[in-house]
């Protein structure tokens, strides 16, 4: 099923679908990603498997995991990130963190404020790029559409992503700043 963004169901539809450990394709501030709920304790919907097996996606490679606010780096990390780091948020920066339940953890709090409220409702999501394993991102909603509708259970539109950068990748996590990938957003 595929809705439009600034259809008046389309919130609600999502949050429903995220807390129900649905996969949905979102449209993010950068380019159009995989997303589904981040498993907690208590719910086993097995989302980061159903991501893996649709992108292709071997399980040495993690998801980024949105939040809401950029507090709430503070709720993950066992790291204190950088003021410098945090004014960037909301926006196209991903932060690489010690994460409290143990090994690292991939961060971004998203300049899209409809999808803030999305993940302040629903909680933290995993997100990744729509495409197959190694290949580059989809730009195109009708592609989106084409090639994945039978393979998710929602898709969010808000048309086009032509030229859209992918968010900077930063790791903090051995105590020293490394960029990983240079994106839309200069550090």
């Amino acid at each position: 099923m595929t809705v439009q963004k600034t259809d008046e169901k389309a919130s609600s539809l999502c949050i429903d679908f995220l807390k129900r450990g649905k996969i949905v394709i979102l449209p993010t501030d950068t380019v159009y990603g995989f997303s589904a709920i981040v498993e907690s304790g208590e719910k086993t919907f097995r989302t980061e498997e159903k991501i893996r097996a649709i992108k292709g996606r071997d399980e040495g490679k993690p998801f980024i995991r949105l939040i809401a606010h950029p507090d709430e780096i503070s709720l993950h990390a066992k790291d204190v990130v950088p003021a410098s780091l945090l004014a960037k948020w909301p926006g196209a920066l991903t932060i690489i963190v010690n994460d409290r339940a143990g090994g690292t953890a991939a961060y971004r709090c998203p300049g899209d404020a409809w999808l803030r409220a999305i993940i302040a409702e629903s909680g933290p999501v995993y997100s990744t790029s729509v495409n197959k394993s190694g290949k580059p991102a989809l730009e195109k909603i009708a592609d989106i559409v084409e090639t994945f509708e039978s393979d998710v259970d929602l898709i969010i539109s808000s048309g086009d992503t032509e030229g859209a950068l992918p968010s900077t990748i930063v790791d903090i996590s051995s105590g020293t700043l490394r960029v990983l990938r240079q994106g839309a957003v200069r550090v």
